[in-house]
């Protein structure tokens, strides 16, 4: 794929996808910055080098039917200006004949559209809306790996509309560490995934089994692994119609000699809000019970396991982390792979709740690679690429 090293940006405008989808507060105050801080290198060179930036970023979940003030980039535009030290304009109405974004660039080097998903069409990978995009532009730069994965307009549909195209140093970086911790042959290699549900992370199974020494699974998915084997689980969260899918994948792994750790005991509740918590080995649940984080004879399992490894990806929370009495098993996860990684493996985590796990327990430092994409990273383990990204490369 072409990186911005493959173009000359003087006087041309650059179209920059970026992913500004940052978190905010009830007041609509930033409480991470982490996705712009990442996102600003590709503008700097793009600047630097002599060129204009027309940058792009949805943030939330707007309805798609026009503007919504908690999910404008207003929200972002003091913070994005404050970066570049100067006065950075939002264009708010960019979807129509008369526009022209000349007009915008006048005065300044770098212009910010308003939330791409205001617009239906951006999500529909509308050709028009595509069309209207790349018309604005010279050359298309795609930094935002966490969108990768979205045939939307602006990541999908713009590359047919416009002549050059190419990645930012965020997602080269991005792919280089995720081929990084899938094909070095340091071994042994140990995946950690979390979360609800197994239907979201079958394909990525499926594929880590190709590559992996041993797969370690929490969260609400272990529940289902465990009674696809005959385990009860009480009244937990478990998916029934892929108890044939959890069998297969174990026997999968069995033929290819790669081990499926579950968790041997659980922090359980009656409910999960119960202030009385009780803790049970995996045979032993009672039925009027819920499973909601993994117990210490868990985490001493899996430690042994996580640190003689020598590659690790971790995707995906042990349990319901956000309540503090069921977030230790999370929290010791994310101790062990900075331990491991501090020892020489190399270790890459994605995912929101897992990043978020690292950042609170302040570890950013302590780990090799932490991902922009959650979503995303999972689609390239599982597929080897990303829709928009194939496109760039042919």
């Amino acid at each position: 794929m072409n990186t911005l090293k493959n173009f000359d940006f003087k006087n041309k405008i650059a179209l920059v996808r970026v992913d500004f989808n940052v978190p905010l507060d009830d007041k609509s105050n930033i409480t991470d910055t982490t996705r712009i801080d990442l996102g600003v290198k590709t503008i700097r060179y793009i600047i630097k080098n002599g060129g204009k930036c027309v940058v792009m970023s949805h943030l939330g979940r707007p309805r798609g039917l026009g503007f919504e003030k908690k999910f404008s980039l207003v929200h972002i535009l003091k913070y994005f200006s404050k970066i570049f030290n100067q006065e950075i304009p939002l264009v708010k109405d960019f979807f129509n004949k008369e526009f022209n974004i000349e007009n915008y660039l006048h005065d300044s080097n770098i212009v910010l559209l308003e939330n791409l998903r205001f617009y239906s069409e951006e999500k529909e990978n509308d050709k028009y809306f595509s069309k209207n995009l790349a018309s604005m532009g010279d050359i298309y730069v795609n930094n935002a790996f966490g969108t990768c994965h979205r045939k939307h307009s602006s990541t999908y549909g713009i590359i047919k509309y416009i002549n050059k195209y190419c990645i930012g140093d965020l997602v080269e970086e991005e792919i280089k560490n995720i081929e990084k911790v899938l094909y070095d042959n340091k071994k042994p290699f140990t995946a950690i995934l979390g979360g609800s549900k197994v239907s979201d992370k079958i394909n990525v199974i499926k594929r880590l089994i190709d590559l992996v020494d041993n797969i370690i699974i929490g969260g609400a998915m272990a529940n289902t692994f465990l009674k696809a084997n005959g385990v009860c689980v009480g009244k937990s969260l478990f998916e029934e119609d892929k108890l044939d899918i959890a069998l297969q994948l174990q026997e999968n792994a069995r033929k290819k000699n790669v081990k499926i750790h579950l968790p041997v005991d659980f922090i359980c509740a009656k409910s999960l809000y119960d202030n009385v918590t009780e803790v049970f080995d995996v045979k032993s649940i009672p039925s009027n019970y819920s499973c909601y984080d993994i117990g210490n004879k868990t985490v001493i399992l899996f430690e042994k396991i996580i640190l003689k490894s020598k590659k690790i990806i971790w995707n995906g929370p042990m349990g319901v982390f956000e309540i503090d009495k069921f977030s230790a098993g999370t929290f010791n996860i994310c101790d062990m792979v900075a331990s491991s990684t501090h020892k020489g493996t190399f270790s890459l985590v994605g995912g929101g709740d897992s990043v978020a796990s690292v950042k609170i327990n302040n570890k950013e430092k302590n780990i090799s690679f932490i991902s922009t994409g959650g979503g995303a990273l999972l689609e390239y383990i599982a597929n080897g690429s990303l829709p928009s990204l194939e496109l760039i490369k042919s």
